[in-house]
């Protein structure tokens, strides 16, 4: 059997070395770039959709981690929600976090009566603002908290430069900085306990891409997705799975307060329901570090392979000015041009 499979690879050698003879370089450099590129594709959607086949339809993780307590933050509405409600589903505890507004208040009467022999804890806060952490703690500190989803995010609109800095930097806070304390404080204790967790990050499609008039929601998810991956390989052997989920535009009110954009409208065509994707999401953890979700997230990574990143950055630059977003913007008095809120 060796033999044959020796003869067999001599062969193929042979053939396409004779190939080579008769065939222009310049044709052989274009099938290598299109092998080199078809590879690259297929290492990108052979796994993808491994994924959807098989780790699509989400998986106990109350058994997985052996797990009493489970936190989500941004829990008030859209993803945030369903991920409670989902979690509550298998049997957790669960912790809600989000801002102290009336939605709030349903949710978690709702989940409350929705799930009568659960314990559910409301931790009302603003990860934008300081404190969040000290009531964060205040709540679980007698809790056992395996299951830690980094979901509140929002995004604000319009230019950066006329955008407070302070905005923006609440911004950055409740998107990025709150995400890493958070997973800082409870990955700490479990490797201090030496329990099994996960912990998950909602980044965004966009952390793919250069993205005029939402500068630092593109930037604090692309944060949130190097971060994940890099926090993946200190803490996996220590039973402590990351997973950062890429989620199209969600059918939800996160854009309800967002500056009318032609691009961001175009997206949320594609968008997904959120109540669709707690079970991929739950599927998902410790099977892969990273994983896109819906057409516009793939669309991007493809593009990804493709075309450089500077590539795109140098050519959104180059560009940016002639779009009509930026004309219908820019060509607003500046005190009409404040950025606006888009929050989950």
């Amino acid at each position: 059997m060796a033999q044959d499979l020796l003869a067999s690879v001599r062969l193929a050698l042979s053939v396409a070395l004779a190939h080579l003879r008769v065939v222009p370089w310049g044709a052989c450099c274009t099938y290598g770039a299109l092998a080199l590129l078809s590879v690259t594709f297929l290492m990108y959607l052979v796994p993808q959709l491994f994924l959807d086949l098989f780790c699509s339809r989400g998986q106990d993780l109350r058994k997985k981690y052996d797990a009493k307590w489970a936190l989500v933050t941004g829990a008030s509405t859209g993803i945030g929600k369903s991920l409670a409600m989902r979690l509550a589903d298998q049997g957790l505890n669960v912790v809600l976090v989000a801002l102290d507004q009336p939605v709030f208040d349903e949710t978690f009467e709702e989940i409350q009566e929705a799930y009568p022999k659960q314990k559910f804890k409301k931790v009302a806060t603003n990860l934008g603002a300081p404190g969040y952490m000290d009531d964060i703690r205040g709540a679980t500190q007698r809790l056992d908290v395996q299951l830690v989803f980094n979901n509140a995010g929002y995004m604000l609109t319009g230019f950066f430069f006329d955008s407070p800095l302070d905005a923006q930097a609440a911004n950055m806070e409740c998107n990025a900085t709150a995400a890493m304390q958070i997973s800082h404080y409870f990955v700490g204790k479990m490797v201090a306990r030496g329990v099994p967790g996960c912990v998950v990050f909602t980044s965004s499609a966009a952390a793919a891409m250069p993205s005029p008039f939402t500068v630092l929601y593109a930037a604090t998810k692309s944060f949130l997705s190097s971060f994940g991956a890099s926090l993946a390989a200190e803490v996996k052997s220590k039973g402590i799975d990351v997973c950062v989920i890429h989620p199209s535009p969600v059918a939800s009110r996160f854009y309800d307060k967002a500056h009318k954009l032609d691009m961001l409208d175009f997206f949320k065509g594609f968008a997904v329901d959120p109540d669709s994707l707690p079970d991929i999401i739950l599927g998902s953890v410790g099977r892969t570090v990273w994983r896109d979700i819906g057409a516009t997230a793939v669309f991007f990574r493809l593009m990804m392979k493709v075309f450089d990143y500077n590539f795109l950055a140098t050519l959104t630059a180059n560009i940016a000015h002639t779009m009509a977003d930026y004309k219908r913007h820019a060509s607003k008095p500046k005190r009409g041009r404040r950025s606006s809120a888009a929050r989950r």
